[in-house]
């Protein structure tokens, strides 16, 4: 078996009985593990604190899970297991600092709840809205390349984290929710504040302390909301206070999904969700992408030669570096996923980076291969009721900055001191930095 991408190992030279959740090493590069998992244990049984927890990994299981949402709940909380301290401390903060009560909305709802808030949410983050986008992307893109250039005129390398990855899709999504530019800063502070918890093993003082930022985010967003119910703007966040279900326009039949209104809460808890979803997976898309291009020149100058080749590129990356590696979902009933028995009540995660690196599904999947055929029926933004609101703009993002990249850099190179250190977290990975060394058109 060939060894896998960004990792020497292979699936033969791992065992599972090291595998860790939150080993650190495995976190920087687990795809070993997660192969050696698709032959041997399909459904692989760890554990979250005290609790089991069931690894899902090929991909035709994972489509059948995430399809069965009678058997496979999302509701399930962000950060996994909660401690009852924990539980009880973040109430009391919410209580008193004013903070919005956390709802279940678009990412952790089932069916009729979900249904209201997709049909709202489509209401206002239409796919006019995100084409609308294209021109504001591009100057975005332009106006950062050309700051990379001047930074690296003398010869230095540059973190293109902190240069493009980063400040491209927050100002994005600012832009989209008509966040001023002095609160850029706060804006991606927020959005780290948001994931901190999601597959890490922080302490509870350290997740309190991103509550704090998320609930200074809620007071931000609320103001703006109540400011929009007299003063509404031709922006996403008016469009999202006046989104209406009509039932007979709207085909929905079934008298459980409810027709009102949003109310603050569900606004916050979706704005929340669009604004990581707007930039923290796109920000790892990109570095991820940047880096495949850097350890393959042959693409770079193909994607050179033929900037309409981008969106293979994209596609590709989404699917080698899945920067969300998988979904918790909480099992309803006793059930069976490949022959393993699975208890009411517990929870599963579908790998949606190991379904993305199938041998059933993708010929070579360890390989960068933006030729290769079906490349777009990767997991990366999942499947079913759930695929990713956000998709359309990741996409839109990533196809923009590689045509602009590949037009305005006659030339990069991954900086020789680079050390590929990833987040710590096995639910969404991305680079923490990635010196590049540019040479402009």
């Amino acid at each position: 078996m060939s060894s896998l991408a960004g990792d020497p190992r292979t699936a033969d030279s791992v065992e599972l009985a090291d595998f860790g959740l939150f080993d650190p090493a495995i976190q920087q590069c687990p795809h070993a593990y997660y192969a050696k998992m698709q032959h041997e244990a399909p459904v692989f049984e760890t554990a979250m604190g005290d609790a089991p927890l069931y690894l899902i990994t090929r991909y035709e299981d994972i489509v059948e899970v995430v399809r069965d949402t009678d058997t496979f709940s999302s509701e399930f909380d962000t950060s996994g297991y909660i401690s009852s301290e924990l539980a009880e401390r973040m109430a009391q903060l919410y209580r008193s600092e004013g903070g919005y009560p956390r709802v279940r909305t678009m990412l952790t709802a089932d069916p009729p709840a979900h249904t209201r808030f997709r049909r709202l949410i489509s209401k206002a983050f239409t796919p006019k809205v995100i084409a609308d986008l294209e021109p504001t992307i591009r100057d975005i893109t332009v106006g950062l390349i050309e700051a990379m250039l001047a930074a690296t005129s003398d010869g230095s390398s540059i973190d293109f984290v902190e240069a493009f990855a980063v400040p491209l899709p927050v100002t994005v999504i600012a832009k989209a929710l008509n966040v001023p530019d002095d609160r850029l800063a706060d804006f991606k502070r927020w959005s780290d504040a948001s994931i901190a918890g999601i597959g890490t093993n922080i302490s509870i003082e350290e997740r309190l302390e991103a509550e704090r930022d998320v609930i200074e985010y809620q007071k931000y967003f609320a103001r703006q909301l109540e400011l929009r119910e007299t003063s509404p703007q031709d922006d996403l966040l008016t469009k999202l206070l006046h989104a209406r279900i009509d039932r007979d326009q709207d085909g929905i039949e079934d008298s459980e999904v409810s027709d009102a209104p949003l109310n603050m809460a569900e606004m916050l808890s979706i704005i929340q969700q669009l604004l990581v979803a707007g930039n923290e997976t796109t920000t790892k898309l990109l570095t991820e992408t940047m880096r495949l291009l850097g350890e393959h020149p042959a693409q770079w100058q193909a994607l050179q030669d033929d900037a309409a080749r981008a969106r293979a590129v994209v596609e590709e990356a989404l699917r080698l570096s899945t920067p969300t590696q998988g979904m918790f979902r909480v099992v309803r009933k006793d059930t069976t996923v490949a022959g393993v028995e699975i208890p009411a009540g517990a929870r599963v995660v579908v790998m949606y980076s190991a379904a993305n690196r199938d041998p059933q599904v993708f010929d070579d999947p360890q390989s960068f291969c933006p030729e290769r055929a079906g490349a777009s029926s990767h997991l990366a933004f999942g499947r079913g009721i759930h695929f990713c609101v956000g998709a359309a703009l990741s996409r839109l993002e990533g196809r923009v900055a590689l045509e602009e990249l590949s037009r305005r850099l006659s030339s990069f190179e991954l900086d020789v001191a680079n050390t590929y250190e990833y987040h710590p977290s096995f639910m969404l990975r991305g680079l923490k930095r990635l010196d590049l060394r540019l040479t402009g058109a």
